[in-house]
C-alpha cells in the first residue's frame, strides 16, 4: 500500500484514457458537468420521501399504486424496524477497534458497526414509508451517532498504525477506506430521501452532516492522491469503484459549491476510469463470483447514478465490455445456490445479494441469462430486498418496478464457458444441464484475493460441488498480511492440485499456467495446462495436466503427466495428487473411493491401484463462513504415487452419481 511518504509516479495506463473518458470526451469535463448536473434534491435516481405516490404504504386491504414501492419489502423492513425501537443503538468501542491491531481480529468491530448502519437503514425505510415523528427521531438519532463516531474507517484499512503506531483512529487525518465510502453514501441518501423532514425536525442536521461527510470523505479524497485503490501504479481492484461510487453519491447530494461538486465527480469519473480499463474483454472478474457484486457491479451503479444526474449526458449503455462483465455471475452458476468459488468467493453465498442490481442490467443490456438467474432469486409474495447490501441498494430495489413485479425465472446454464483472460473453463454435458459440471482453472498466483489453486479442478454433481475449492474464510489480520499462505485453504495443498516433489505452489503472478489449451466440442470438453511454473524449485522440466468432462458418460478425467530431468535432486520431498472433498467417503479401498457429497451428490474417484498409496485427512471447519458451506470438516484425500519414474502419468478417474 502506498503512503503519503512513498510517492511513485503513476504509470502510463493509469493516465491513458479509459473507456469512459473515450466514449464521453469533454462532456466529464469539470465544466460540462457544472452545466449537466441537476441539483442536489434530484441528484440521485430514487423519489424523496415527499413523493407520497411512491412512498405511501398502503392499508391492509389496500392495493400497491403503480410505481409505488415495494410494500411486502416496506412491511417486512417496517417490522423488523419496530423491533429496535426502545433498544440501545449498537456502540463502536475502542477495545473492539484495537482488538484487530492486537490480536488480528476484524470481524468483532465491523459486526457493530454494520449492525448499527443497517439500524439506520430500517429507520429510515421506516420513515419514508410513515413520515412519522418516531421514526424521524430514530433517523436522526442514528445519523448523529454516525457522526460522532471516532472513525467511519474500518480498522483492517486504517493506516494509524503504521504511521503513528496508534491502535485508535486518528481523528484528525481520517482513512479513507471501504467503510468510510459506505457510511457517507449512506448519510447522503438519508439526506437526499428525508432531509426536509429531519431539517425540519432537528435544523442543523444537514450542515453537520455536511461537515462530516467532507471532513472524512470529500476532503481526503480531494487532496491526496496516494490512496492505493486509485490504481495510479497500475493496480486496481474492487476498492476502486466502491469507493470511487460513494464518493460521487456523497458530492451529489452534500457539496453545495457547484463548482467543487462538478470536479469531484469528473476527478471520480477519471479515477474510476482505470478499474472500467482493467476489465477484459471476456468479463470476468479474478477475485471471484463473491467480488463482482462489490466491485463490477459498483461500477455498473455508478454508471447509473453519473447518467440520472446529468440527464443522460452520460450514458453507459455502449460502453466494452459491459456486456460481456454482466454476463459473469450466471457463466459462473454451477446449479441451484452454488456458484464456482475461485479466490475469495464462496461456492455457497449469503441469500442477501443485490439480485436487482443484475437484473436492471441484464434488462438494459439485453443479456437474458443473467436476468433469468437475478428472477430465479425472486419468489412471489416475498420481500425484494434487505438492508444487509445497503441502503442505496435497498432504495434502488424497492423502487424498480421491473424487479418488485419479476417473475420467477429458471436459470439458463451454458453448456461451455471459456474466459481466456483467467484461464477458466466451465463445462456441461449439454446447455442446462447440472447433472455434471467440471471447472478448470489456469491462470497465476498473484491474482487479486488469490489462492494457490494453478490448475485446481472442480466437479459438481447436480450443481452441488464434491471435488471442491474451499472458498473464503473470515477475514483477520493474517488474511492479507505476509503471512497470508500459512492459512491452510488459500495454500495450493488444500486445492485441488498437486504437490510436487514435496513442493507446494508459490504465491505471485510469475508462478502460473502456460501453453494453456482448452477445447470443446459435441463429444468432450477438456483444459490442458503446464504447471511447473507455479512450482519454483520442485526440479521438474514439465507437469502437464488435462482435465477433461466426457459428454455421454457425464465422466471425468484428470491426467498428471509429468519430466522430472537426468540428476535432479533424488532428495526431493514426495509428489502428492491432492482432492479436496466436501461430504464423506463411505468406502475407500485401494483404487477406489466412493464419495457421498452434500444433498445426495455422489462420486466414484478411481485409479489404478498399484501405482499409488491412498489415505484421508480431515479439516475441521470453526470457521463459520466456511461451516456454513460445507459443514463440520472437508476431506482431502491424498493419491502418493508409488516410486514415480522420471517421465510419468497418473489417470484419476471421476464416475459421478447424479
Amino acid at each position: 500500500m502506498t503512503t503519503r511518504s512513498d510517492p511513485q509516479p503513476p504509470s502510463s495506463s493509469a493516465t491513458a484514457p479509459g473507456p469512459l473518458r473515450r466514449a464521453w470526451g469533454s462532456t466529464a469535463d469539470p465544466g460540462a458537468l457544472q452545466r449537466l448536473l441537476r441539483p442536489a434534491a434530484q441528484a440521485l435516481p430514487v423519489p424523496a420521501a415527499t413523493d407520497r405516490r411512491v412512498w405511501r404504504l398502503p392499508g391492509a386491504d389496500g392495493a400497491p399504486q403503480p410505481g409505488a414501492a415495494d410494500a411486502t419489502t416496506l412491511r417486512a423492513v417496517l417490522a423488523r424496524a419496530h423491533e429496535d425501537l426502545g433498544a440501545p443503538w449498537p456502540q463502536p468501542t475502542a477495545s473492539g477497534f484495537a482488538r484487530y491491531f492486537r490480536d488480528g481480529d476484524r470481524a468483532g468491530h465491523e459486526a457493530v458497526v454494520f449492525a448499527r448502519q443497517h439500524r439506520l437503514s430500517r429507520a429510515v425505510l421506516a420513515a419514508a414509508a410513515t413520515l412519522q415523528d418516531r421514526w424521524l427521531d430514530e433517523v436522526l438519532d442514528g445519523v448523529v451517532l454516525l457522526c460522532e463516531q471516532s472513525t467511519w474507517c474500518w480498522p483492517a484499512h486504517d493506516d494509524t498504525r503504521a504511521r503513528r503506531g496508534s491502535v485508535l483512529p486518528t481523528v484528525t487525518d481520517p482513512y479513507l477506506d471501504l467503510g468510510a465510502g459506505e457510511v457517507a453514501a449512506q448519510l447522503a441518501w438519508t439526506l437526499h430521501l428525508l432531509g426536509d423532514a429531519l431539517e425540519e425536525r432537528a435544523p442543523g442536521l444537514r450542515s453537520r452532516v455536511e461537515h462530516e461527510v467532507r471532513t472524512r470523505v470529500l476532503d481526503p479524497y480531494r487532496a491526496r492522491r496516494d490512496w492505493h485503490w486509485l490504481g495510479l501504479h497500475g493496480d486496481v481492484h474492487n476498492w476502486n469503484p466502491w469507493i470511487l461510487g460513494n464518493v460521487v453519491t456523497a458530492a451529489l447530494v452534500l457539496l453545495e459549491d457547484p463548482a467543487a461538486r462538478a470536479e469531484v465527480v469528473a476527478s471520480a469519473i477519471a479515477d474510476v476510469d482505470r478499474y472500467a480499463a482493467s476489465l477484459p474483454a471476456d468479463g470476468a472478474i479474478d477475485e471471484g463470483f463473491g467480488y463482482w457484486w462489490n466491485g463490477a457491479a459498483r461500477l455498473l451503479e455508478l454508471l447509473e447514478v453519473l447518467e440520472h444526474a446529468t440527464g443522460g449526458a452520460l450514458d453507459a449503455a455502449g460502453i466494452a465490455p459491459l456486456r460481456e462483465v454482466v454476463a459473469f455471475p450466471h457463466r459462473m452458476h454451477l446449479g441451484g445456490p452454488w456458484y464456482l468459488s475461485l479466490a475469495d468467493a464462496p461456492a455457497r453465498p449469503a441469500d442477501d445479494l443485490p439480485w436487482e442490481v443484475l437484473h436492471r442490467w441484464g434488462r438494459r443490456l439485453d443479456v437474458p441469462a443473467a436476468t433469468a438467474l437475478a428472477a430465479s432469486h425472486r419468489e412471489p409474495g416475498a420481500p425484494v430486498a434487505t438492508e444487509a447490501p445497503g441502503l442505496g441498494r435497498l432504495l434502488r430495489a424497492v423502487t424498480d418496478p421491473a424487479w418488485c413485479t419479476a417473475a420467477p425465472q429458471e436459470p439458463q446454464l451454458a453448456r461451455d464457458v471459456w474466459l481466456p483472460s483467467t484461464q477458466v473453463l466451465l463445462a456441461r454435458r449439454a446447455a442446462g444441464d447440472a447433472r455434471t459440471v467440471l471447472a478448470v482453472k489456469g491462470g497465476h498466483n498473484g491474482e487479486h484475493h488469490n489462492h494457490n489453486d494453478v490448475g485446481g479442478v472442480v466437479v459438481a454433481v447436480n450443481g452441488v460441488p464434491v471435488l471442491v475449492d474451499p472458498g473464503r474464510p473470515t477475514y483477520t489480520a493474517t488474511t492479507f498480511g505476509p503471512d497470508r499462505y500459512s492459512l491452510w485453504l488459500l495454500r495450493s495443498g488444500w486445492h485441488n492440485v498437486p504437490v510436487v516433489r514435496g513442493r507446494e505452489q508459490a504465491a505471485g503472478a510469475r508462478h502460473g499456467a502456460s501453453r494453456v489449451v482448452p477445447r470443446c466440442d459435441d463429444a468432450t470438453a477438456s483444459l490442458t495446462l503446464e504447471l511447473s511454473g507455479a512450482y519454483p524449485g520442485a526440479g521438474v522440466s514439465s507437469w502437464r495436466r488435462t482435465a477433461t468432462l466426457d459428454r455421454a458418460s457425464g465422466n471425468v478425467r484428470v491426467t498428471d503427466a509429468w519430466e522430472v530431468p537426468e540428476g535432479a535432486d533424488a532428495a526431493a520431498g514426495p509428489t502428492r495428487l491432492h482432492w479436496v472433498l466436501a461430504g464423506d467417503v463411505s468406502s475407500l479401498e485401494p483404487g477406489r473411493a466412493v464419495v457421498v457429497g452434500l444433498q445426495g451428490a455422489g462420486m466414484v474417484l478411481t485409479w489404478a491401484a498399484a501405482t499409488a498409496r491412498a489415505h484421508l485427512e480431515e479439516q475441521a471447519l470453526d470457521d463459520p463462513l466456511l461451516a456454513v458451506v460445507w459443514g463440520r470438516r472437508l476431506l482431502r484425500l491424498v493419491l502418493e504415487p508409488v516410486d514415480p519414474p522420471l517421465i510419468g502419468s497418473f489417470d484419476l478417474h471421476v464416475e459421478v452419481c447424479p
